[in-house]
């Protein structure tokens, strides 16, 4: 596959890899396609179909530097609420951009997961998915995961049923359920939760976006619509996320060597 990179992405990738802590899991809420879209006159639609660009760059970054596990918030629950052109529109270019990408997918190594009620997904979408992640589950270099029609409420919300369930059928007792039970049943079991979550277009909010895992997840949040974001963008990201200090509720005092 020819290398999209240009001298300066080269610089400042090996730049990264030796000064800054890359984040094992990264989640990106890609926000801004429709302004992107409506700023230059176009339908909305068209600011969905820029983005995949996005997508892509930010896929090969991330393999590239090491990163172990990126999530992308695709589709949100809410998102059924928009008109039914724009989310039609949607569907076609996900069951478009699965067929394309499947043989980038597996040139990089990269394995396909996704999180949310995928009942809810037309039969055709549902089908590619199963057959990109089928195709794709040998891979190990790194796990892109797809939030589709996902909420972190409907997540919590499914995980307190499952639990219910077993304390009712004796599986479980009242006094066994942890904070380790929860993360157990959730959408992302198997997945760390995330070290640093991006959000693109300005806005100040996680919009129901993996609520439990993102606890104690360092936010970066930037003034680009998604359909510009490129890998100095995210490399700037990083950056940020390498200069945090991490204390997950203690003092400094605690992280430093003795």
């Amino acid at each position: 596959m020819k290398d999209k990179r240009t001298p300066e992405d080269i610089r400042s990738q090996e730049e990264l890899k030796a000064d800054c802590h890359i984040p094992q899991h990264i989640a990106i809420i890609m926000d801004g396609n429709g302004r992107w879209a409506k700023d230059k006159g176009q339908p909305r639609v068209r600011g969905h179909h820029a983005g995949v660009e996005s997508v892509r760059d930010a896929v090969e970054a991330c393999a590239e530097l090491g990163v172990g596990f990126l999530t992308l918030y695709a589709f949100s629950t809410e998102n059924w609420g928009r008109p039914k052109e724009e989310v039609g529109a949607l569907m076609s270019l996900l069951i478009h951009s699965l067929r394309r990408e499947l043989k980038t997918l597996n040139q990089n190594n990269i394995r396909l997961m996704t999180i949310g009620n995928r009942e809810d997904l037309p039969e055709k979408v549902r089908g590619e998915l199963e057959q990109t992640i089928e195709l794709t589950r040998q891979n190990t270099r790194m796990t892109l995961v797809l939030a589709l029609s996902y909420s972190g409420r409907w997540d919590m919300t499914q995980a307190v049923r499952a639990i219910s369930e077993e304390v009712l059928s004796g599986k479980l007792t009242v006094g066994d359920i942890s904070a380790d039970t929860i993360s157990d049943h959730l959408a992302t079991k198997g997945i760390p939760d995330p070290d640093l979550m991006i959000r693109t277009s300005g806005e100040m909010r996680i919009s129901n976006f993996l609520l439990w895992q993102l606890a104690y997840s360092e936010l970066y949040i930037t003034d680009c619509f998604w359909p510009d974001f490129r890998r100095p963008h995210l490399y700037d990201a990083i950056r940020s996320y390498s200069r945090r200090e991490r204390r997950f509720g203690k003092v400094s005092e605690q992280l430093k060597p003795v």
